[in-house]
């Protein structure tokens, strides 16, 4: 559900820091903004389930045979739109991935094959023979194709990466991402819009961590603890904080939960700038023992 987001000057002022319990000077961190995500399955997405139960009411007067291939029609249909769906989503987190792996299942294909499929029933149901049918089908699944695209074919910014590595990062962030919506369904029971912007801007906070981790596989480890055990308790905390204040209001929990998220968010930003640092230091040594090989070998560099 779309959610409309305050400004400095709105009745609730949400978009007022002192109004999110921080009094603090600005500090130039992320904002809520960032880590406000638009859920992909849109009214197009959505209108698909519509065909298959126009087609379905239709076919109840048609007797057995038209009955059945029409209720067949009609599930082939619907779950096409629950596969599409599911494309979407896993296509737009593959985007926001800087290191991804295609997805195991393309969904959105499998989808565009299915109202195929249920395209080519519907119009044997109405006019059996199979050129019809195959005609229908075709043109139902290249349509499909052509409004929804396909799934991410090829894996993205993982040259050159170990694949075990890889693939410890990707359980790694699955796990950690999974807390995090733990998180921000569990926000949204407390019934407050600023408390919701905060665990949003934390959310942000802690996708830069998980960014960093998978453009190195080697931060993984040093940062384990921030993707497992603290985000399990950040997560557990927001679940008993948003039970307590949706019954009382406390404004004293309140204001614990809030002290809270700062101390995750200054954690979690100062681990993710130390793993920047070292992978900063890390080029560094190589570039200088490449340079003294190089040097070693009568190559002259130029350092200006």
């Amino acid at each position: 559900m779309a959610q409309r987001y305050g400004g400095k000057y709105s009745p609730d002022g949400a978009g007022d820091p002192a109004a999110l319990g921080d009094t603090s000077p600005p500090t130039g961190k992320t904002n809520s903004f960032r880590s406000a995500q638009v859920d992909p399955v849109g009214a197009r997405a959505n209108t698909m389930f519509v065909p298959g139960g126009v087609l379905l009411i239709l076919s109840l007067n048609d007797g057995a045979t038209g009955l059945a291939l029409g209720g067949v029609a009609a599930a082939l249909w619907t779950g096409a739109a629950f596969l599409l769906r599911e494309g979407l989503r896993a296509e737009t987190a593959f985007a926001a991935r800087r290191v991804a792996r295609k997805p195991a299942l393309p969904r959105k294909i499998l989808a565009s094959v299915l109202t195929g499929a249920g395209a080519a029933l519907a119009a044997w149901k109405a006019e059996p023979g199979i050129m019809i049918a195959a005609i229908y089908g075709l043109a139902a699944t290249g349509l499909h194709l052509a409004a929804f695209g396909l799934d991410p074919l090829q894996d993205k910014g993982v040259e050159g990466v170990d694949d075990f590595q890889q693939s410890r990062v990707a359980r790694a962030v699955d796990e950690a991402e999974a807390y995090l919506d733990a998180m921000r369904d569990a926000a949204l029971r407390a019934r407050d819009r600023q408390l919701e912007a905060r665990v949003d801007q934390f959310q942000a906070i802690a996708r830069d961590m998980f960014r960093t981790i998978e453009e190195d596989p080697r931060d993984l480890t040093g940062a384990r603890k921030y993707l497992t055990v603290y985000l399990q308790g950040a997560r557990d905390a927001t679940i008993k904080f948003a039970d307590i204040y949706a019954r009382s209001q406390d404004p004293q929990a309140r204001s614990d939960y809030l002290a809270l998220l700062e101390d995750l968010e200054q954690n979690f930003a100062a681990r993710t700038q130390k793993m920047l640092l070292e992978d900063r230091s890390d080029l560094t040594i190589e570039i200088d023992v490449l340079r003294d090989r190089l040097q070693r070998e009568g190559v002259r560099l130029d350092r200006n």
